[in-house]
């Protein structure tokens, strides 16, 4: 891999191990200025390692890392004045209100007073938090919180910002804010990295997405390229209560030319290179005592893609999510 100098973020060889665990293992990645680029993989994928690496908070055993065109092997903080930072757990202190959290995050930063006050109230409005800012951040809610944390990650302005499981333990309208967000600051030219196990988090934000497993790249490209590789495919997903995975095993048995993409939780979704007809598959389940209680046409999306390349199923990644109706719960080590 070749470094070019002046690129947003670009790293080569790069490995980190914790005793017998090699979290990240000969990782090559480029983000270039402006872009938003996701790092896709479940917990324990080597996401967070890779975020601490590149922001001088762990070293690493191997490689290389150029960000802005500075050269973090050397002086490992030396690009930090580029970046802000936001980590899957909240770093900021409770018992400061959120005005007080960003003044002081603003002055780590070596803002002058006036120039800190004043960006602090800047976030806490284009935030939407601005009626919460003399509060203790302690009582913020967890979406609250989440959104503070960003804006504290911003603070200093920064042209590359890190964001690690942006919408973790949150809920829905809390996630769709925090993201919304994040499209923002795309839009205004700030360089993101984003890492998550969300799989329609990385659909709905990203220029491009980076598929990681096992602390290595296993496939990346331009969202719209991942997506012409599931073109020509028909998915039919039947919601049927009760049902085991090997109902679904046995139905595709029933069914010439056609898989099992997923069944678990009571629902089966079924996949072929032909349309599937709703009546058999339906009828099948009924015969066999299941009632089925919906059934809707899928348009194929980065989720198919990610389970062809990785071989790891959607419901694992959903499962990591611990229940939560945002993006999950906590980073990957």
């Amino acid at each position: 891999m070749t470094m070019t100098a002046g690129a947003g973020i670009e790293v080569a060889g790069l490995q980190k191990r914790f005793g017998d665990v090699l979290a990240v293992d000969g990782l090559d990645m480029t983000v270039q200025p402006g872009e938003l680029y996701a790092l896709l993989g479940p917990n324990g994928a080597g996401k967070t390692t890779t975020i601490n690496l590149l922001t001088g908070l762990a070293r690493p055993d191997a490689g290389r890392i150029v960000i802005g065109g500075i050269d973090c092997n050397r002086n490992p903080k030396a690009a930090q004045h580029l970046l802000g930072v936001v980590p899957d757990e909240s770093n900021l202190y409770p018992e400061l209100s959120g005005y007080d959290n960003l003044c002081f995050c603003g002055a780590l930063y070596g803002l002058p007073r006036a120039e800190r006050e004043r960006r602090a109230g800047e976030l806490l409005q284009a935030f939407g938090l601005a009626e919460a800012g003399a509060r203790r951040f302690g009582g913020y809610s967890k979406g609250m919180k989440r959104r503070l944390t960003i804006a504290a990650g911003m603070v200093h302005r920064p042209p590359i910002l890190f964001l690690d499981e942006p919408t973790t333990g949150i809920d829905v309208a809390s996630a769709r804010q925090v993201r919304q967000l994040v499209a923002q600051l795309h839009s205004e030219g700030t360089t993101i990295l984003l890492t998550t196990h969300y799989i329609e988090e990385a659909e709905r934000l990203c220029d491009r997405v980076a598929f990681i497993v096992k602390g290595r790249i296993v496939q990346v490209a331009p969202l719209d390229e991942l997506l012409q590789q599931v073109q020509g495919r028909y998915l039919l997903e039947l919601t049927v209560p009760g049902a085991l995975p090997e109902v679904g095993t046995a139905l595709a048995a029933a069914l010439p030319q056609t898989t099992v993409r997923e069944a678990a939780a009571g629902r089966i979704r079924l996949e072929s290179d032909a349309p599937i007809a709703v009546a058999p598959p339906v009828r099948w389940l009924e015969e066999h005592g299941l009632q089925v209680t919906e059934a809707r046409r899928v348009q194929p999306s980065l989720e198919e893609v990610f389970v062809e390349i990785t071989g790891i199923e959607a419901q694992a990644m959903r499962n990591d999510n611990g229940g939560g109706s945002g993006g999950g719960q906590g980073g990957a080590a």
